[in-house]
């Protein structure tokens, strides 16, 4: 199933020249992924705050946030694969830091009015579970796998959505509810989709 994914390529090619002036600055491949974390612990926070408060601008500026997190999740794997800064540090940093990052910007989620903490915590948990049973795919020999209907782009790309819209004062929280009941169940797939592709390509 195509995924936003499958832009991958066109969007490195985009900042490739933004990572090459990166490398001569010195700028390392586990710099930027420790940074894309850091920042995303940070925005979290300040959505956080802002949800306690019922201030939503954190919320309206996600999709920008989610677009940048992107450009630095793709510079960083640049750097690594076509400058040579591959690593075992980096290999665990890059998974690790996608899920710690992810686990920041949806939680608060959880503390607007009227939306079940429990179907975010939901949410957060199935994500994990896509990214790990992904990352088992490669430890069994088929590949990291990045099969959809809902990988972490695709994710950025609803969440970024939802923030949007409740930033500009859309009525969105009363179907917020229904809408992540959704997006657990696209979740249950995609770790259905890995797992079964994964072990279709290691037979």
């Amino acid at each position: 199933m195509p995924t936003i994914y499958d832009l991958k390529p066109k969007f490195q090619n985009l900042l490739r020249p933004l990572t090459g002036a990166l490398y001569r600055l010195g700028v390392t491949a586990n710099g930027v992924t420790a940074a894309a974390c850091l920042a995303s612990l940070s925005y979290g926070g300040w959505m956080l705050l802002q949800a306690q408060t019922n201030q939503h601008l954190a919320f309206l500026l996600l999709p920008v946030f989610m677009l940048m997190r992107m450009a630095l999740n793709a510079i960083d794997g640049m750097l690594a694969r076509e400058f040579h800064q591959q690593s075992r540090l980096g290999a665990i940093l890059n998974e690790a830091g996608d899920v710690v990052s992810d686990t920041a910007l949806y939680a608060p989620f959880a503390v607007l009015a009227g939306v079940y903490a429990d179907l975010v915590a939901l949410v957060i948990f199935l994500s994990v579970m896509t990214e790990y049973v992904g990352v088992l795919g490669q430890v069994i020999g088929g590949g990291r796998r990045y099969d959809g209907p809902l990988g972490k782009s695709d994710r950025a790309v609803v969440f970024g959505a939802f923030g949007l819209l409740i930033g500009a004062g859309v009525p969105l929280l009363p179907y917020l509810n229904p809408a992540l009941l959704i997006v657990s169940i696209l979740l249950v797939w995609t770790v259905i989709n890995r797992a079964r592709r994964a072990l279709a390509a290691s037979s």
